[in-house]
Order: structure tokens, then C-alpha cells, then sequence
């Protein structure tokens, strides 16, 4: 099987250890910087370029798309799908992965058990957001930010 990895660190341990193991498999192994990649919509259908080369022959991808790069990656990732080549993490995936409300809606959407959970944008509306969730004590975190920053 011919195995296209996306990742930005060909170097890093973890990019290696696919690499080792999918060729220790017998797979081929291609290790693609996502953001070479490029993209065509066309009515002939979707295409995928790396580095200013058609790519073919890929038949899955293991995507390592870092957080800086989401938008980028998931839409890469995307054209992929629409390419019919299986993707070991899918473009919707990944996305809401990376946004902490849509997770939470869907978690709940889908009867998990999940805390009291408010949103709004201005803070003039945080009294009023307090008040909702039942009060203090509570947690208030950023929509963005990773790794408790």
C-alpha cells in the first residue's frame, strides 16, 4: 500500500516510528510537508499537488497536521477524502478536535455526561453567563488556547 504521511517534522520520533513500522509492513511510505501541498477544484475532479507534483498512487494518509496549521491541513486532508483515499483521521475529526465548543456540543448533542457549560462573546455578558450556569464556583476558560495557556 502506498502510505502518504502528513507531517511538517519528517525528522520527529513519531514521524520515524510510522515510517519504520509501515515499511516494516511492506508499505511505501511518502512523508509529505503539509503546507507544500497545494490544490486544484476542478470539474474533472479534485486534484493534489506536493511541491509543484501531482501526487498519485497515494491510496492512505496518516495525517499529522499541528494545531498551528488546522485550517491549512483539514482542508488538504479534505481534498483527499473527496479523492476517495482513506484517511486514518478524518478532516471533520480533526477540526472539531481543535475546537473546544463544537466538541462539547456534539459530546452533548450525544448525552454525555458533560458540566454546566456557558459561552458568550462580550464580557458585559459574563454576569449574566455566572448566573446561568448556577454560579460560583465555576471554571472559565478561553475558546483558544492549548496546553492551559
Amino acid at each position: 500500500m502506498q502510505l502518504a504521511i502528513l507531517s511538517r517534522e519528517p525528522d520527529s520520533y513519531t514521524t520515524r516510528r510510522l515510517c519504520q513500522v509501515a515499511t516494516a509492513r511492506q508499505h511505501q511510505v511518502r512523508v509529505l510537508d503539509t503546507l507544500r501541498l497545494h490544490l486544484n477544484i476542478t470539474p474533472a475532479g479534485p486534484r493534489l499537488f506536493h511541491a509543484g507534483e501531482p501526487l498519485e498512487g497515494i491510496e492512505a494518509v496518516i495525517p499529522r497536521i499541528g494545531a498551528s496549521i488546522t485550517a491549512y491541513g483539514v482542508s488538504m486532508l479534505r481534498q483527499f477524502e473527496l479523492m476517495n483515499i482513506t484517511c486514518l483521521n478524518g478532516s471533520d475529526g480533526i477540526a472539531c478536535s481543535r475546537d473546544k465548543l463544537r466538541a462539547m456540543q456534539l459530546m452533548a448533542h450525544h448525552g454525555l455526561p458533560l458540566p454546566m457549560t456557558g459561552f458568550a462573546h462580550k464580557l458585559e455578558d459574563v454576569p449574566a453567563l455566572i448566573s446561568s450556569v448556577g454560579g460560583a464556583p465555576l471554571v472559565v476558560k478561553l475558546l483558544e488556547g492549548s496546553q492551559g495557556i
